[in-house]
This record gives structure tokens, sequence and C-alpha cells, in this order.
């Protein structure tokens, strides 16, 4: 049994993580810390214990693991308190504000011979997971260029911020989502092109990115922008035989918004209508198109993963050196803005 606690008590904690993990029967939830009982405003989980004391979380002999839920400036603060009261760490996303701050943070896991990771739970996105099964059925023949999208038009978010805060960035907020995903599966790039922009002008929040990335021939596209009033593709794929186009991004997040949890068998799951679309030509030269059936996604991997490396001692699926490599590209990425 893995026993974990929680630092905070929002809508990462309550939304992203807690209907995960009260579905693993070999992890178990002791405490939830929450700076202010005020202002709760999830209904409690029967069973765990709510504190406002962080020291009766830090010094619990029982839990093996905290999990830091809390805004990204509190992150490094937090991380380290965890570290050095000699417990493992889940740190949620963007994992730290500078790569200075990852780097000490990871020497200091290390130190102490603790495990320490960040929450990279968009691995197990459902389109990524199918477009990495089309890709691995060779249809598409070599890869060529990968586009990948997280589009809204959510334009009063961008029009309500009036000065340029690096790390509340759509950079920092959502590429660490899509870079995780490329880094994961391409590994390190040999060059990166970087297109991020603040639309509104200088002094103004990030609201758009593009970003290259290229491995030999091929290309991966990163891009994101708050001014999409129609969003483009979630995944578009080619290779030098066909493509693979996912139109609809994984739904679990869709789900969790309508409080409709994870114990349902038809969570997050693709319907006929959700499917991607492959178009290839085959060894005989004929031209097929065919709906791609999508992979079930789970962001409670990211726990089972965990619980095999902190119980078992097996290899952390989201390495140190993704993690780095992540904060790198996102720290240079906005460093040119003001």
């Amino acid at each position: 049994m893995l026993t974990i606690g929680y630092i905070g008590n929002g809508k990462s904690t309550n939304r992203y993580h807690l209907p995960f993990v009260l579905q693993r029967e070999n992890i178990r939830v002791k405490t939830v810390y929450q700076r202010n009982s005020k202002n709760e405003k999830w209904a409690r989980i029967k069973g765990v214990n709510y504190t406002s004391n962080l020291d009766e979380l830090l010094n619990d002999e029982e839990i093996q693991l905290i999990v830091v839920c809390t805004l990204h400036n509190s992150h490094y603060e937090y991380a380290k308190m965890v570290l050095e009261h000699g417990k493992n760490c889940l740190v949620e996303k963007p994992f730290m504000e500078t790569l200075e701050q990852a780097k000490e943070i990871f020497a200091l896991a290390k130190e102490k011979g603790l495990v320490l990771e960040a929450y990279q739970n968009r691995r197990f996105d459902s389109d990524f997971l199918t477009v990495q099964k089309v890709i691995e059925s060779g249809k598409l023949g070599e890869l060529l260029e990968l586009e990948m999208h997280f589009d809204y038009y959510r334009p009063e978010v961008p029009e309500a911020v009036t000065s340029f805060d690096p790390y509340s960035s759509y950079l920092y907020g959502h590429g660490c989502h899509t870079l995780d995903q490329v880094i994961s599966y391409f590994g390190k790039p040999d060059d990166i092109h970087y297109d991020v922009r603040q639309l509104l002008g200088t002094g103004r929040m990030n609201d758009y990115f593009d970003i290259d990335l290229y491995y030999g021939k091929l290309k991966v596209s990163v891009k994101s922008s708050y001014f999409r009033i129609k969003e483009r593709p979630s995944f578009v794929v080619y290779g030098k035989k066909g493509c693979f186009v996912k139109e609809k991004k994984d739904r679990q997040e869709e789900h969790l918004k309508l409080f409709y949890m994870p114990e349902n068998k038809d969570f997050g799951v693709d319907t006929f209508e959700h499917y991607g679309v492959l178009t290839y030509v085959d060894s005989n030269g004929d031209m097929h198109e065919e709906k791609v059936k999508s992979v079930k996604g789970d962001y409670g991997r990211v726990y089972d993963d965990l619980y095999e490396t902190i119980i078992n001692g097996k290899r952390k699926t989201i390495t140190d050196e993704q993690i780095i490599l992540q904060m790198e590209i996102l720290e240079t990425g906005i460093k040119d803005l003001k």
C-alpha cells in the first residue's frame, strides 16, 4: 500500500488527482492539507483527514508521498519542504518557474534518495495514445510532419491581464502539456524554432505560441492560441504513405468538468464520432480511408507508475531529464517577451 497526502484542496486536487487515485486499491489517501478551511469549495471525502496544520502532514510517518497541487509560484517552496521532511514528492504542472529551480530540486531529491516527479498526466490522453498506435502501425510510412494544437476562443482571458508575467504565460500554462508529449515520445530534438507572441502587444499576456521541434526529417509543431474561434484538429500526422487526423481531444477533462467520474465504464471513452481518420496507400498502391478506434486514456497511470517506482523500485517513466528539457524549452521560449 502506498499512503499519500496532498498540499492543496482546490480544483487540481479534486478534479485531476483524487478521482483517479480513489480508483486504485493499492493507494491510500490519508491527509489533505488546506491553508484555510473557510475557503473550502469541494465536498470532503469520507475517511480522509483534512487539516490546516502543514506539520501534521509533513511529519506523518505513514505518509510516503506528498502531492503538491498549488499555484506554480509555490511549487519550489513546497517541494523543497516535502523532500527535506523525507517524503517522496509529485508536483503539478508547470513543474517549477525556472530551469535553475528544477535542477536544484532534482539534485535535492537525488541527495535524499527520494522520488520527485512532475504530474505529466497528459501523456495518458486518449488522442496522444491513439496517435502513437497509428504511428507504430507503420501505415503512415516514414514520418514527415506532426502538428498538435491546443486552442481556445477565450479572448477575455488575455484581455483581462494588463501586465506580463512569464510564469503565468500561455506557454507555461499549456505548453507544459503538449511539449511533454513530444519529449516523452520523440526525445530531445536536434533543433527548435520559437514563435511565442503577445497578440495584444508588449506588456500583455503571452497568448499564442507556435514551436517547431526538429528530429531529422521530422518536424513536430506545437501550436496554441486564445483567439481561435474554431479549434484546429488536436493532431495531424503526415508520413510518406499516409495521414492521420484526430479532430477531437481526449474526453477525460470534458467528463470531469461534468462531474462524470472514472468509476463509470465509459468515462473518457470516445464514441465512433470522435475517432480519428487514417488515410494511406498500401504496398499495392491502393488507397484506404478508415476510422481508428481510440485508445482509452487514463490520467491515473501517473500514479500507477509512481507506485511501481516507490514500492517496487522500478525506473521512473517521467524522468528528470525530460522535465529539465521541458523547463529549458519553456524558459527559452518566453525569455524575449516583456
